[in-house]
């Protein structure tokens, strides 16, 4: 050979692929190698051209050179076909070598080379086409990186029940694939059946390879975890993610997971305080970080934020979590510049939910509910959250479609009956028209039971009793709260009562107060300047008529009283 193929192996194993590729030119169109007489060299060195390819980013060219060099390949005797791959990467070196043996027969594994093109495809976000190639390998043959990606294919392509059989294929191989255990839960398995996958037959010592009992049950409370977030039992969950904290301190991951699950569910300031000790134990982490970019957003603290995104952009701007948080910092300044970054996020990836949360909240924002609908119904067909229920119910509302509105929120509070937030998405709903208020009262009041620190349901409440004229014990609500709950919004909920009531110098204190605590408080800055006109004798706004829209809903009564 006029090029040695084990010269252009040893550079792509020294990971010079600039310098593989351009001598790969040279191997594949090498006179010393006659395709009719010795196609085995040619399908080799095709192969090697195709990884040099590939490891380029140039997964067109890779796929072209990968199937010409089946074409060579289907004239030999196809006994290498059958053989199963070993459980190494298929881009690894050992898959270059050749038998010294194989003087009329191809080293390169039919396989693998499938393998190859079907990971091309999936670079290129073309997932039918890979999912076609992969389909092409026997189920014998396929290995651990193999069943991942077959699992993660159908997945993107809605064939649950084939993933779920390939995940759990990836578990009984290696118990240890923690994204296999996720997408498990994700997709309904219980607890009990993924840690059944588990290998246990013995190795040589006698003892099984995997032992529940001793140092590998931090893993059962891992799945249990995450079985309990993925079916909405977030308390549960919380505290196993708190127990496996403790026996690894400073985990990242379960730092993360744990600041997701309190983003989701409302616990703000938590959560805040989870994704900050993540940014001092490593700041370059990109994993949720679009996350804690809501979460600022929600404080107004728009210094954090932008210090965030401009550390992202510097990791990593190809990252969806970084267009995400650039969708955040640019919601107010620019909807549509906010809109094309939340969509790059989802065209970077298709299941990343928090860039359909954001885009379903920015077309709220330009008054397109019906866009946000869809929005919020893709986050939930992927991850079913607070979050998605509660951007339908707001999108519904928006529309005045009570009764879709109605049917989100129940379908919220039976997804999580111990969920004070579902209680009060029902309230909200009931609160939108005149003849539900007593019902969205009893809402509001047994979210309070359920969670007596739920600052939403007892502004809702406060709210609820200013609509009804009962001021007096609006203020007295709020009060009880502010002795046990240092938080702004209780403050400009407070002014906006003392307002209404034309106790005015009571408003102006609590405006201020919330001023203090949070000088970006929006809500307390507007609440001022109508304040103002107010003190100086001028109507801040002419009075609104209301419109009630009101629900018959028999069959649905009945099924609340007994959620209740």
């Amino acid at each position: 050979m006029d090029v040695p193929k084990d010269q252009l192996s040893s550079l792509l194993d020294h990971g010079l692929y600039a310098s593989a590729q351009m001598l790969g030119c040279f191997a594949v169109s090498s006179t010393s190698i006659n395709p009719e007489t010795s196609p085995h060299l040619k399908a080799e060195s095709l192969v090697l051209f195709g990884d040099s390819l590939f490891r380029e980013n140039e997964y067109r060219r890779a796929i072209q050179t990968y199937k010409q060099a089946l074409q060579y390949h289907k004239i030999l005797p196809r006994q290498n076909a059958a053989t199963p791959p070993t459980t190494r990467s298929s881009l690894s070196a050992s898959n270059r070598s050749s038998s010294p043996n194989s003087f009329n027969t191809s080293a390169i594994n039919e396989n693998e080379v499938k393998f190859k093109i079907a990971t091309c495809y999936s670079s290129l976000g073309e997932n039918r086409a890979a999912l076609v190639e992969m389909e092409g390998i026997p189920a014998k043959s396929r290995n651990l990186e193999m069943n991942l990606m077959m699992a993660k294919l159908y997945r993107s392509s809605r064939h649950m029940r084939a993933a779920i059989g390939c995940f759990k294929e990836c578990l009984r191989n290696c118990p240890y694939i923690i994204e296999a255990i996720i997408a498990l839960a994700e997709l309904g398995v219980s607890a009990k059946d993924i840690i059944s996958l588990f290998p246990q037959t013995p190795n040589r010592s006698g003892r099984p390879p995997f032992d529940h009992f001793d140092s590998s049950r931090w893993l059962q409370r891992y799945v249990e975890a995450q079985c309990c977030i993925a079916s909405n039992d977030y308390k549960g969950g919380l505290e196993l993610f708190s127990e496996l904290l403790q026996r690894f301190p400073n985990n990242i991951h379960i730092l993360l997971e744990m600041g997701k699950v309190k983003a989701v569910i409302g616990k703000n300031d938590e959560a805040i305080l989870d994704f900050e000790r993540v940014r001092s134990i490593d700041p370059y982490v990109v994993t949720y970080m679009d996350e804690y970019a809501m979460l600022l957003k929600l404080k107004s603290d728009h210094a954090k934020l932008n210090k965030l995104v401009h550390d992202l952009l510097n990791i990593d701007p190809s990252k969806p979590e970084v267009f995400v948080a650039l969708s955040v910092l640019w919601e107010k300044k620019d909807e549509r510049g906010a809109l094309s970054y939340a969509e790059k996020s989802i065209r970077t990836d298709e299941r990343h939910v928090a860039g359909y949360i954001m885009k379903g909240n920015l077309f709220l924002l330009m008054s397109r509910p019906e866009a946000a609908v869809t929005a919020y119904r893709m986050a939930q067909e992927l991850r079913p959250d607070l979050r998605s229920y509660q951007g339908l119910v707001r999108s519904y509302l928006a529309l005045s479609k009570i009764k879709e509105a109605l049917y989100a929120a129940r379908e919220a509070m039976k997804a999580m009956p111990q969920s004070a937030k579902a209680l009060k998405l029902v309230g909200d709903v009931h609160a939108s028209s005149t003849s539900g208020r007593e019902k969205a009262k009893k809402f509001y009041e047994s979210a309070l039971r359920l969670e007596p620190g739920f600052l939403g349901a007892a502004l809702a409440l406060a709210e609820l009793h200013v609509m009804e004229g009962r001021n007096g014990d609006a203020v007295s609500l709020l009060e009880r709260y502010l002795k046990d709950w240092a938080d702004d919004s209780l403050h400009v909920k407070l002014a906006q009562v003392f307002a209404a009531t034309n106790m005015l110098q009571d408003a102006l204190s609590h405006y201020q107060s919330a001023l203090r605590m949070n000088p970006h408080n929006e809500a307390a800055k507007k609440g001022l300047e109508r304040l103002e006109k107010q003190m100086k004798g001028v109507d801040p706004d002419a009075p609104e008529d209301d419109e009630d829209n009101e629900v018959d809903d028999a069959d649905g009564d009945q099924e609340e009283a007994e959620l209740l």
